[in-house]
């Protein structure tokens, strides 16, 4: 039986008007994009790659309701609620509707630098809060702090937490916590360039960034190898390749939303701190996207 997990997510992005509020029409036709015949197999929302950092409350409902609207049952949603304040976001899961969300995805508390048995103690309270299944993200880059492979596997034992999606770039890390894992416990990859690697040492799947604008060769690397088609994979892998470095190149989801305006799915706006991509980048993005075809 596959893993609810299982497969190729996409972090969706959450698309601005020129004014700066969310566009809800551009949102539902990057669903719409996303979800074609040979696309992703579920939806994130609110995560990193959205922006979730600069949305308010009312913002984050806005766009979990236009994607739940967009995808009307097609696709398992999984909804992003992080951050380092361990109670607050328990009183925050409490008070959030799950109808229509499949799973909750959280990141290590950032800034605080827990140690890792601060981090154990942070995810079970979320997971004993939270009425849907819970998938971990490890994502040192943001956090400042990498989830061991003991504390996941740790984590692993709590029954609400069934998954892990590791953004830590170790090939090794990942294949030492599938390789440990208990029963109904996955990896998931949360490097695009790394996901091939992963896979073939024991992942089972991807919440990608690139599938926002390529969800076909996005989701032929992840199917391909988890059927074991490695050539298939493998070529999937490469042709999508030259794209992958330039997405983050200025920093995501500045080169996504810049690849994204440019095949006319939103603009180019991203929230400050961030700035959207110099014109060299953009530039670049074209000529890519003129070879990385889905």
């Amino acid at each position: 039986m596959k893993h609810i997990f299982e497969g190729t997510g996409v972090a969706l992005v959450t698309p601005f008007t020129p004014e700066g509020e969310v566009d809800t029409a551009a949102l539902a036709a990057i669903v719409a994009h996303v979800s074609q015949p040979n696309g992703v197999d579920y939806l994130v929302a609110c995560g990193s790659t959205g922006e979730a950092a600069t949305l308010n409350q009312e913002e984050k409902d806005l766009v979990l309701t236009t994607i739940l609207e967009a995808n009307a049952g097609k696709l398992p949603v999984l909804l992003g609620i992080g951050g380092n304040d361990t109670r607050a976001l328990v009183e925050r899961i409490k008070a959030q509707s799950f109808e229509g969300i499949t799973g909750l995805l959280s990141q290590s508390p950032h800034y605080n630098k827990p140690s890792q048995a601060g981090i154990v103690a942070h995810f079970q309270a979320l997971a004993d809060a939270s009425p849907v299944p819970m998938m971990l993200y490890n994502v040192p880059g943001r956090t400042a702090s990498n989830m061991s492979v003991e504390t996941t596997l740790k984590l692993a034992e709590h029954p609400n937490i069934l998954a892990i999606k590791e953004a830590s770039g170790s090939v090794e890390q990942v294949s030492e916590i599938a390789r440990m894992a208990p029963d109904g416990f996955i990896v998931v990859s949360g490097d695009d360039p790394l996901t091939l690697p992963m896979i073939a040492v024991g992942a089972k799947g991807l919440v990608s960034v690139s599938a926002n604008v390529r969800p076909i060769l996005t989701s032929t690397i992840v199917r391909a190898s988890m059927q074991g088609d490695w050539e298939g994979s493998l070529a999937a892998h490469r042709a999508l390749a030259p794209l992958i470095p330039a997405l983050f190149a200025e920093g995501n989801p500045t080169g996504i939303k810049a690849a994204m305006a440019l095949e006319g799915l939103c603009t180019p706006f991203v929230r400050m701190p961030l700035t959207q991509a110099s014109s060299e980048l953009a530039a670049k993005l074209a000529e890519l996207l003129t070879l990385v075809k889905d």
